[in-house]
């Protein structure tokens, strides 16, 4: 069996976990998330935990209850706590603004871009050359901090562009003569 699988999942005070036919449902402080349980997998709660097996000795169940657990530990830890990336704008005239569910960014380009937030994924600009999007969902985060990095990644010559707060960009070195 998986390792990852095997692990149980502890919930935390405060977070309720509802198992209905093949929908798993958590609710929490930071929200609802729901998600369809796949057919090779079985969870069960018990005592404060949560635990997923395959139902049959495949390969694929084996890959599927590590996978499961993943994701239910994942969407346990977004309702509790939350997610959040940090990008940071670096080059010249670079500026971030947030504006309710909107994102507004000023780029380099002739035109600002602006960016709409899903629901359940907030963002926030401490620093104009600073934005944090935070929600519960841990896969709609990180595909909102990916789309607005795409809209200007970091160039390998100064560097410029959005990247993420960790994120360590390797420059080359510029044409000789």
């Amino acid at each position: 069996m998986s390792r990852v699988g095997k692990m149980p999942i502890a919930v935390p005070q405060g977070v309720d976990v509802a198992i209905s036919g093949d929908t798993i449902t958590v609710k929490g402080k930071g929200g609802t998330l729901s998600r369809a349980v796949h057919p090779l997998v079985a969870i069960r709660s018990e005592a404060g935990t949560l635990r997923v097996a395959p139902t049959d000795e495949s390969v694929e169940a084996n890959a599927m209850s590590g996978t499961m657990r993943a994701l239910l530990a994942n969407m346990v830890g977004g309702v509790s706590k939350g997610f959040e990336k940090k990008l940071s704008l670096v080059g010249v005239g670079f500026r971030a603004q947030a504006q309710g569910g909107k994102l507004n960014l000023q780029i380099g380009f002739s035109h600002p871009v602006s960016k709409d937030m899903p629901a359940g994924v907030n963002v926030a600009c401490p620093t104009p050359t600073e934005i944090v999007i935070s929600g519960a969902d841990r896969d709609a985060v990180g595909q909102v901090a990916a789309e607005v990095r795409a809209f200007r990644p970091p160039e390998p010559y100064k560097g410029k562009g959005i990247r993420y707060a960790d994120e360590r960009v390797v420059l080359k070195e510029t044409k000789k003569k």
